[in-house]
């Protein structure tokens, strides 16, 4: 058991609800909560069977389906979270963005956005109307839960979606609509005042329909210089957190490759940062203040390599994070197609048993 002056040393034990969101709010917890990106995925043997069957947006826009995957981990892994099984294009649709989702590649963007014109075609979103199912899913996955395990929303950012809109599909470097940022500033700020406006609008109509913690994936903020991120990204961003402050779920703010931009991506307001491996947990939670929680940061290959690279890093982790207030456990980005469920299962058991409190 690893020991700080800073844990408690008498907590009750919590439900994976109750010690979720008590790390969020950096309340004494039990044990340090886990769960892992893209955990209601390729991985588990149930899902691939309904793959077989079912496309990727049918699973996400039928609720009885998307429910089921979403628990599919909390059964088989014991998660202190369960995230709902969406994607993050399903709003745009709402905006009249025509797009699909390729297996193995990714979001395609039908018509990609090129000027001012695309931008103003985009219309306001209607939560209830356009992505009903998605708030349904919610409510179904608080019913069956019952507190077993946090759910978990979540939405892009406005940046990230900028990016497939405007290139059309996934991308290394997403060059053409960095460049658009650069050349067409006017453009780009509208664009980002639309996208944040429908952000807005989609959390929080989650959080209604009762999401208890809602992280905002940026998935490709680590493509920017950190001069770009603070002109371009963050005051959209703070918007967004701003925009869902009053509704008393945590907000977790994740990105890939953001060693560079971590003070910056603190300053947006989440409550928690979600840090990758290629920087060290304790140095990131020192640069992201202590006042402030973290997520992460195993590397997705650990876990695929095997039990035993996956503890090594595992408990190099927690002994980093030393049982301070607000470390959620999780993996630096998603769970890799061949990992083993048994393995994740297993990490979970060793979290919640070396920081019991």
């Amino acid at each position: 058991m690893i020991t700080t002056a800073a844990a408690s040393s008498a907590t009750h034990a919590m439900t994976g609800a109750e010690r979720f969101l008590a790390a969020c709010r950096r309340e004494p917890v039990d044990a340090t909560p886990v769960w892992f990106m893209r955990q209601a995925g390729r991985y588990l043997a149930g899902y691939r069977k309904l793959r077989e069957t079912h496309a990727i947006l049918t699973l996400a826009k039928t609720p009885e389906l998307s429910t089921e995957v979403s628990l599919m981990p909390v059964r088989e892994l014991a998660v202190d979270g369960a995230v709902l099984f969406a994607d993050i294009m399903l709003p745009l649709e709402g905006m009249g963005v025509s797009l699909e989702i390729q297996p193995d590649l990714g979001p395609i963007i039908h018509h990609p956005i090129r000027s001012h014109a695309d931008v103003e075609q985009l219309h306001e979103i209607e939560p209830e109307e356009s992505v009903w199912f998605v708030l349904e899913t919610i409510r179904r996955l608080r019913a069956e839960l019952a507190d077993r395990a946090a759910v978990i929303g979540f939405g892009g950012a406005p940046y990230t979606l900028a990016c497939y809109l405007i290139e059309g599909r996934p991308s290394r470097e997403y060059s053409i609509a960095r460049s658009l940022m650069l050349r067409e500033p006017a453009v780009w700020a509208t664009l980002m005042d639309r996208l944040t406006d429908a952000t807005i609008r989609y959390l929080r109509a989650q959080v209604a329909a009762g999401a208890q913690v809602i992280q905002l994936f940026d998935s490709w903020v680590g493509a920017l210089a950190p001069a770009d991120f603070e002109r371009f990204v963050l005051p959209w961003t703070q918007r967004v957190f701003a925009g869902i402050r009053d509704l008393n779920a945590p907000t977790i703010y994740f990105g890939t490759g953001n060693a560079a931009l971590l003070e910056s991506m603190a300053a947006a307001g989440s409550d928690l940062v979600s840090v990758d491996w290629q920087v060290s947990l304790g140095d990131a939670w020192a640069r992201i203040g202590y006042d402030k929680g973290i997520q992460g940061n195993l590397d997705p290959v650990r876990p695929l390599a095997g039990l035993q690279p996956a503890l090594e890093a595992t408990r190099d982790i927690l002994a980093q994070a030393q049982n301070r207030p607000g470390h959620i456990f999780n993996l630096g980005h998603g769970v890799l197609p061949q990992t083993d469920p048994a393995v994740l299962a297993r990490l979970v058991d060793v979290v919640h048993e070396e920081t019991r409190r």
